[in-house]
C-alpha cells in the first residue's frame, strides 16, 4: 500500500508532508480498493484483524459520535470501543474530530459505520497517513525507493524467535504488499486507458472547430482564439514554465449559450482555468479534448456539431477505410463520434426515431437447477458449462484491445449516426481474436450491444448482431449474452421481415446455444418453432433465390446447437422439422447439408428419429454424401449412420444403398480423427448385422481395420475394438485377424482404462478365443489373466463382458482346468460376483462357471466358496437369459459330492419347474439338464413331482432338439423309478 500511494496515487504538488490527494478517476479507483480490501479483513483474517497497531492511525474525522453504536463507549462527543489492547487503551478513540485507530478490525467496522462517507474517511486518513506501515508495523518497515530488505530481515527474525507476534508482523505485510501489487497493476491500467494529448492534436481541433465557428445560426461557436500567437518550437504556446506541467496551450472560447471560457490544453487533458489574468489553476474536472469538454458545458455546441458534421460521415468513412487503414479508421471513427455524440434525452436519428436509452441489462445469472434442466440431454457434453475465468490485472494487451475500447464509448452513445459509425469501425477489427472479444467484454460494450437488438434501427441491430456473431464464438462472451437476456431478443428478431436480420439472429443463436442453459432458454421462447419455419422458406427442387437457400443455412445451424438437447429435438419434431429436414436433404448445397445433416445426426440418438429417417427415406441420401468431397459432410452422415444403425432395419438400408463400401474406402482417411471416428462408429454398428459383415469380408474391411489398432485416439479405439469385436463372431475373420498380426494389440488394450473401451476389447478377445489356434496366442499374452483381472473392475458392464470372454477362453484352452487354478483367488472372485445386483453380470458369471465347473477340482474349489447356495439363490428370477445360464451352471454344478442333495436344500429344485413354462427352447433345454442332474436325489424328485414338471417333461420327449429329448426321458425316468421304489416298499 505504501509504494502504491508513494509511486500511482496522484497527489497535489504541496509537498510530502502535506500534500493531498487529488479527486481523479485513477485515485477514486485506488481508494476504493483499499476500502474494499479493508472492509473484507476481519472477516478474511480475523486473526491477523486483532493485531494492534505500533502507532494508532491519526486523522481528522467528518464524524460524529452519534453514527457510533454497539460495541463504543459514548460520551458526549468522545467515543471509545470496548475492544482494547493489552495495555488496556481502547483500540478507537474519536475526541473533538480526532480519530485514533490501533487495528484492522476496527478500520473495517469504521468504514461500515461510515457507509456514504467512507470515501472521505479513507482519503483524509491515507493524506494523514502517507506510509500507514510505518504506524502499523514499525518505523523499521518504512517505504523507501530502491532494494526494500524489510521482508527478508522478518523473516531472518521469525526464523530465530518464532514468535506469534512476528508471525503475525509478516502475514500482515504479505497481504499489504499483495494488495500494493494489486494498486499497482490497477493503476497501469487505467494509465494505459488515458488519452495523452500533443500540440499537433491540439492544434488540429483548433482548426477543425474554427471552420464550424461564426456568427450563423448553425456554427457550433461564436470563436475559439488561442491567449498566445508564439508557437514554441515543440508545438506548445504555454510558457516555458508551464510546460514542465504539461501544458500546452490555453484558449478562449465563446460558445452561443454560455459566457466565454478559459481553458487549458496540456498533456492530460483539457480542463476550465482561472481565467484571462493567467489563474492556472483547475477549476473543473479533466477532459479528453476539446470537443469532449464543450459537450458538457453547451448544449447549443452538441445539437449544432451534429448538425455539421453527420452529411459527411459516410464518404470519408469509406475513403479511409479504402486507402489509410486501421488505425486511421479507429482515430476517425472517435472524432466524428464524439461530434456525433448526444445525451440520449435529446437524441433523434436521421429519420427522427429515437433509439432506446442504454442502460445496464440485469444479469440473469443461472438458471436455478429445476427438474427441466435433468437429464437435458443424453448426448450433450457441456463442455462450457462452467467457463474458465481470465485472470484479471493484465496490463500487457495489444493495441487492438485498446483500439475497440475507445470505440466502445462511441457505441454506448443514443444517436444511431453515431452508433452506425463505431459498430461499422468495431467490424474492422479482427472479432475471432481472443483479445478483441474480450475488450469489447470488459468494456461493458456487450450490454449496449444486446440493448441495440431491442432497438427499431435495422441499422443497428444489423451492426449489434454482425458483432454478437462473431465474438459468440467466445466462452465467456456466450454465457455473458445469455446472462444479459441477449438469445430472447434475438428469438424475437426471427419474426422479423428483414431476412437479413433473421439470419445473423439465426447464427448468433447458433454460435450461444452451446450450453444447456441457452439451449433451454431458446425453447422456453418459442425459438424451436421459429427456426423451423425458417426452413419453410421455399420448396426444394423448385427454383429459388440465394438468399432462401441461407435463411435455410442459418436456421439449420441454430437447430444443430439446440438439437443437443432432448427437449429440443422433441420440439423439433413436434414443429414438424422432420419432413423438412427430409427435404432439404434432398438439395446439393454443401453449405446448407453440413448444418441440416448435423441436426439429424444429434436427433438421431432418439428412437422415434430413427424411424422418421427410415420411413422419410433419408438413408438413401446420407449414403449418397459419404462420396462428398467435403470431410466434414462425410463425417456427420457417417456419425448419422453410426447412431441409426442401432436399428436392424436401418442396417439392412445402408447395405440396400450401397453404403457398405464407402464406409470401408474412407477408412483410408486415416488423419482426419473425427471422420474416422464416425466411420468406424458406422461399421461397428452395421456389423451388428451377419449379412453386413460378410460384405465388409469382400471389402477386406477387417484388414483395415487390424491396421487402425495403434497410434489412434480412445474413439477411434472404441469403434474399431467394436467392429472387429462383431466380425470375428464369423469364422474366417478370426483367422484373418490372427494372420493381420491383430491379436496381440488387441489383448494389449486389456490394460486400458476407458470403461467403453474394455467392454468392447473383451467382446473381442472373447470372439478371437473361440478358434483354438487364436486361443494360444490369448493364453501366451497372458489375455485370460487380464480378463479375470477385470472382474474387479466396478463397472458392471466391464464385469460381463468379461465374464462371457472367458467363456470361450476356458471352453478352447488346452488344459483349462490347470489354467484357471493358476490364477489365484480367481475362482473365489467370481463365485463372489454371484452376489451382483445386475443381471448382465449375474448371466455372464453362470455362463463361466458352467465352463468352469466340467473341470472336477475346480468345481469343488467352487463348492467350498458356496457356489451352490449362491446359484440357488438366483432360481426365482422371470429372465429368461438368466434362467438359461443358471440352469447350465446348476446342471454341471450338480456333478460334485453332494451338490444335488444341497441344491434341494437351498430351496433351488422347485422355482427350476417354472422355466419349463418359458416359451424359450433354449430355457428348457438347459432346464432339462439341471433337473436330470438333480433327479438322482430322491427328495429333489418328490420336490419335481410335487411341482407338476412330468407333464411338462412329457411334451417335451418328443422334441426334434436331442439333448432336450434326452434329458426330459431321464429325468421323468428317474422320477418314475423313485415312484416304483416307494409303491414297491410300500405295498411289497
Amino acid at each position: 500500500m505504501g509504494v502504491a500511494l508513494a509511486r500511482a496515487a496522484q497527489w497535489t504538488s504541496a509537498g510530502s508532508g502535506t500534500g493531498t490527494l487529488e479527486i481523479t478517476p485513477l485515485n477514486k479507483a485506488l481508494l476504493n480498493q483499499i476500502i474494499q480490501f479493508v472492509e473484507d479483513f476481519s472477516t478474511k483474517h480475523p486473526q491477523e484483524a486483532a493485531f494492534v497497531f505500533r502507532e494508532p492511525l491519526e486523522w481528522k474525522t467528518q464524524l460524529d459520535s452519534s453514527v457510533f453504536g454497539e460495541g463504543y463507549e459514548i460520551n458526549e462527543a468522545a467515543v471509545q470501543s470496548q475492544a482494547k489492547g493489552k495495555d488496556g487503551q481502547p483500540l478507537l478513540i474519536l475526541s473533538a474530530s480526532t480519530l485514533r485507530v490501533r487495528s484492522f478490525d476496527q478500520l473495517s467496522r469504521l468504514l461500515r459505520i461510515a457507509m456514504g462517507k467512507k470515501l472521505k474517511e479513507a482519503q483524509a486518513c491515507l493524506e494523514a497517513n502517507r506510509d500507514p506501515l510505518v504506524k502499523i508495523l514499525g518505523p523499521e518497515y518504512e517505504t523507501v525507493e530502491g532494494e526494500d530488505m524489510s521482508i527478508l530481515q522478518l523473516f531472518d527474525k521469525v526464523k530465530k524467535e518464532s514468535d506469534l507476534e512476528t508471525e503475525l508482523k509478516i502475514k500482515i505485510i504479505l497481504l499489504l504488499h499483495q494488495l500494493d501489487l494489486q494498486l499497482l497493476n490497477s493503476s497501469l491500467k487505467q494509465i494505459s486507458q488515458d488519452v495523452r494529448l500533443n500540440p499537433a492534436a491540439v492544434n488540429n481541433e483548433v482548426n477543425f472547430l474554427k471552420n464550424f465557428s461564426g456568427q450563423g445560426e448553425d456554427t457550433v461557436l461564436e470563436s475559439l482564439d488561442y491567449t498566445s500567437d508564439y508557437m514554441f518550437s515543440n508545438g506548445c504556446r504555454a510558457p516555458p514554465w508551464r510546460q514542465v506541467r504539461g501544458e500546452i496551450c490555453y484558449l478562449v472560447v465563446k460558445p452561443h449559450d454560455t459566457d466565454p471560457l478559459c481553458i487549458t490544453c496540456s498533456t492530460a487533458g483539457v480542463f476550465l482555468n482561472g481565467g484571462e489574468d493567467i489563474d492556472y489553476e483547475r477549476k473543473s474536472d479533466l477532459y479528453k479534448d476539446i470537443v469532449t469538454f464543450l459537450r458538457e458545458i453547451s448544449p447549443r455546441f452538441v445539437e449544432n456539431i451534429a448538425k455539421q458534421v453527420c452529411i459527411y460521415w459516410y464518404l470519408v468513412y469509406f475513403f479511409v477505410q479504402m486507402f489509410i487503414g486501421r488505425n486511421c479508421i479507429v482515430n476517425l471513427a472517435e472524432r466524428l463520434c464524439s461530434l456525433l455524440k448526444i445525451r440520449t434525452s435529446s437524441s433523434a436519428g436521421p429519420s427522427g426515431q429515437r433509439l432506446k436509452p442504454y442502460m445496464k441489462l440485469k444479469s440473469s445469472g443461472k438458471a436455478s437447477s429445476s427438474p427441466e434442466d435433468v437429464g437435458e440431454s443424453s448426448s450433450e457434453t457441456d463442455e462450457d458449462e462452467q467457463p474458465v475465468r481470465r485472470l484479471e490485472g493484465n496490463t500487457d494487451l495489444s493495441p487492438e484491445y485498446w483500439g475497440i475500447q475507445k470505440l466502445a464509448k462511441y457505441v454506448k452513445g443514443g444517436d444511431p449516426t453515431a452508433t452506425v459509425i463505431a459498430l461499422c469501425s468495431m467490424r474492422d477489427f479482427n472479432l475471432s481474436e481472443e483479445t478483441c472479444q474480450l475488450a469489447i467484454k470488459d468494456t461493458g460494450c456487450l450490454e449496449v450491444l444486446i440493448n441495440l437488438l431491442d432497438t427499431e434501427e435495422i441499422k443497428c441491430q444489423t451492426g449489434s448482431l454482425k458483432i454478437l456473431k462473431e465474438i459468440s464464438q467466445n466462452v465467456l462472451i456466450r454465457h455473458a449474452i445469455a446472462d444479459f437476456g441477449g438469445l430472447e431478443i434475438m428469438v424475437k428478431i426471427l419474426d422479423s421481415p428483414d431476412t437479413n436480420l433473421k439470419c445473423l439472429a439465426a447464427e448468433t443463436i447458433a454460435n450461444v446455444a452451446r450450453f444447456k442453459r441457452a439451449r433451454k432458454t431458446v425453447r422456453q421462447h418459442g425459438g424451436i418453432k421459429r427456426l423451423v419455419e425458417l426452413l419453410e422458406s421455399i420448396s426444394v427442387g423448385s427454383s429459388y433465390q440465394a438468399k432462401d437457400s441461407e435463411t435455410a443455412r442459418c436456421a439449420a445451424l441454430a437447430l444443430w446447437s439446440c438439437s443437443k438437447s432432448t427437449k429440443n429435438k422433441k420440439a423439433i419434431r413436434k414443429a414438424g422439422g422432420i419432413p423438412l429436414l427430409a427435404r432439404w436433404l434432398k438439395c446439393s448445397h454443401t453449405n446448407i447439408l453440413i448444418p441440416i445433416v448435423g441436426t439429424l445426426q444429434e436427433c438421431a440418438s432418439e428412437p422415434s428419429y430413427r424411424l422418421a429417417i427410415r420411413t422419410e427415406g433419408m438413408i438413401e441420401n446420407l449414403v449418397k454424401n459419404l462420396s462428398s468431397e467435403h470431410e466434414e459432410l462425410q463425417m456427420l452422415c457417417a456419425s448419422a449412420i453410426f447412431k441409426c444403425a442401432e436399428d436392424e432395419e436401418i442396417r439392412d438400408l445402408v447395405r440396400k444403398h450401397e453404403g457398405l463400401q464407402p464406409l470401408s474406402v474412407l477408412l483410408d482417411n486415416s488423419e482426419n480423427k473425427q471422420l474416422l471416428a464416425a466411420v468406424t462408429g458406422a461399421i461397428w454398428k452395421c456389423a451388428i448385422s451377419r449379412e453386413n459383415v460378410l460384405k465388409f469380408q469382400e471389402y477386406k474391411t477387417v484388414e483395415t481395420l487390424v491396421t487402425l489398432l495403434t497410434n489412434q485416439p480412445e474413439e477411434v479405439l472404441i469403434n474399431v475394438i467394436g467392429a472387429l469385436g462383431e466380425c470375428c463372431q464369423e469364422e474366417e475373420n478370426r483367422g484373418t485377424i490372427r494372420r493381420c498380426g491383430g491379436i496381440a494389440p488387441i489383448v494389449e488394450l486389456l490394460t486400458a482404462t476407458n470403461q467403453a473401451l474394455l467392454v468392447n476389447v473383451n467382446k473381442a478377445v472373447g470372439g478371437c478365443a473361440m478358434d483354438p489356434e487364436n486361443m494360444l496366442i490369448i493364453d501366451s499374452l497372458d489375455g485370460v489373466r487380464l480378463l479375470w483381472s477385470l472382474l474387479k473392475n466396478p463397472n458392471p458392464d466391464v464385469q460381463a463382458s468379461a465374464a462371457w470372454a472367458l467363456c470361450p477362453c476356458v471352453e478352447n484352452a488346452k488344459n483349462s482346468g490347470e489354467m484357471v487354478r493358476s490364477l489365484v483367488g480367481g475362482l473365489e472372485l467370481i463365485v463372489n460376483l454371484l452376489k451382483s445386483k445386475d443381471k448382465e453380470v449375474l448371466t455372464s458369471v453362470c455362463a463361466a462357471i458352467a465352463n468352469i465347473a466340467k473341470d472336477q477340482e475346480n468345481l469343488a474349489v467352487m463348492t467350498d466358496h458356496g457356489v451352490v447356495p449362491l446359484l440357488s439363490k438366483l432360481t426365482n428370477t422371470n429372465n429368461n437369459k438368466l434362467r438359461r445360464h443358471l440352469a447350465e451352471a446348476i446342471a454341471h454344478c450338480c456333478m460334485w459330492g453332494n451338490n444335488r442333495v444341497a441344491f434341494g436344500e437351498t430351496k433351488g429344485v422347485a422355482p427350476l419347474a417354472r422355466y419349463l413354462k418359458s416359451k424359450d427352447p433354449l430355457v428348457h433345454r438347459a432346464t432339462a439338464l439341471a433337473l436330470y442332474q438333480l433327479s438322482e436325489d430322491p427328495n429333489n424328485c418328490v420336490i419335481m413331482h410335487e411341482n407338476g414338471v412330468v407333464k411338462l417333461l412329457l411334451a417335451m420327449v418328443g422334441s426334434t432338439d436331442d439333448t432336450l429329448q434326452e434329458a426330459a426321458a431321464g429325468c421323468i425316468s428317474n422320477i418314475r423309478r423313485l415312484a416304483l421304489a416307494t409303491e414297491k416298499a410300500k405295498y411289497g
